[in-house]
């Protein structure tokens, strides 16, 4: 029966089991839930990336008309490689824990789990008379920079008619989250010139380089952190900053010739996000790039984005907020300080909000899970979207 637990395991099993780490193709995956939905007649639609690798996927169940609900997620999961893995992570796998029923694999909770409780209603959805239609938005690429969603964004109102409104099925443990942080990352590359390290004056340190311009972000972040906003109901209340990553030299007694540090700054939605990009440029072309080049002429420095992701901002009284609001009961909203799809659909005049089953405290490790209680949970909220399509009622 549709909308049962189990059902909606069986699919996530099928989910997982597809490797969709975001530098792999997801066009397995979108095959498998394309079939799926054919054989419940619903139709469906690839948008797909340049190279044809990738797609995200868009359907429709329901009439033809505007004012309908996107339930958008992302297809892709972070890498499971140097994590501590108990089983393969690539294959559900079942536990109790302290008297929690428990499902363990990449995806579970981040977010193939709220993909396979909307993918279980379809044959109920499908046999409804909905007065208000619903869309299934699958995405791609948003672990690296919510980089697939925007092309498909750009499609609603022409491979579908415009909807009111999106609900995101992030894992927010069923709790309606109306705002959320940006993100903006880079790679910072320094190039020196090599010399034996006996000779320093012969050439330049890349890596001393990077190790003036991770003294400046440092500065950075104990300026945001000064500037904490307690009011804005996130947590931690600043724009943070994270070096993630540096690569850089050769040999102990080589200078090194090359060093990338690979860095990031979540804004929080009242910041000025291109007044903090523009800081940083103007560090690096008016202060770090004379100095470097004082040691050689040869050194120098580049900066080179990665990602750029707005903010999503909360919008009270929204009718994603209104509608989610009456589905789940729920008074409160919340704030995530990690980045999603949704500032991407709110940017497109579509009034969005986060809620789906899982915590994102399990997301991104070794063993990520999700409690079946949480799926179950999902299925309940989904049972009544759709009575709320069907009866064509107007957006609390």
């Amino acid at each position: 029966m549709p909308g049962e637990p189990n059902r909606t395991i069986e699919i996530l099993a099928q989910l997982v089991g597809f490797d969709t780490t975001s530098h792999r193709s997801n066009l397995e995956l979108i095959t498998f839930i394309e079939e799926y939905l054919a054989r419940h007649g619903v139709a469906s639609q690839r948008i797909e990336s340049d190279d044809g690798t990738k797609s995200n996927l868009l359907a429709t169940i329901g009439p033809a008309r505007e004012g309908g609900v996107v339930l958008s997620g992302h297809t892709d999961v972070v890498p499971v490689t140097g994590q501590d893995w108990t089983h393969d992570p690539f294959e559900l796998t079942a536990r109790n824990v302290e008297g929690e029923a428990r499902q363990y694999a990449r995806g579970s909770a981040d977010m193939k789990g709220f993909i396979a409780a909307v993918l279980d209603k379809v044959p109920a959805l499908a046999a409804a008379d909905l007065q208000t239609p619903v869309h299934i938005a699958l995405s791609y690429d948003e672990e690296v920079g919510c980089r697939g969603v925007g092309r498909m964004i750009a499609r609603l109102g022409d491979v579908v008619p415009m909807p009111a409104l999106t609900i995101v099925g992030e894992p927010t443990k069923m709790q309606i989250v109306t705002a959320h942080k940006g993100i903006r990352g880079f790679e910072t590359i320094f190039t020196g010139v090599a010399a034996h390290s006996s000779a320093p004056h012969l050439g330049a340190n890349a890596i001393g380089f990077a190790s003036d311009f991770i003294a400046f972000l440092s500065g950075l972040t104990a300026e945001a952190e000064a500037a904490a906003m307690p009011e804005s109901g996130f947590t931690p209340p600043w724009t943070t900053f994270n070096i993630g990553q540096i690569e850089g030299g050769e040999a102990l007694n080589i200078i090194a010739e090359r060093c990338v540090v690979s860095w990031e700054f979540r804004p929080l939605p009242e910041a000025d996000a291109d007044a903090i990009e523009a800081r940083v440029r103007a560090h690096l072309d008016e202060d770090l790039r004379p100095r470097i080049k004082s040691v050689h002429p040869d050194a120098d420095v580049q900066l080179l984005p990665l990602a750029a992701v707005p903010p999503l901002r909360a919008d009270p009284g929204s009718p994603a907020e209104r509608l989610v609001r009456h589905l789940t009961g729920a008074n409160a909203t919340h704030t995530a300080a990690y980045v999603a799809d949704a500032s991407q659909f709110q940017q497109h005049g579509i009034p969005t909000v986060l809620c789906g089953p899982g915590d994102i405290a399990q997301a991104h490790q070794a063993d990520e899970w999700i409690a079946e209680k949480e799926l179950a949970a999902c299925a309940a909220f989904l049972d009544r979207l759709q009575e709320w399509c069907v009866s064509g009622a107007p957006v609390p």
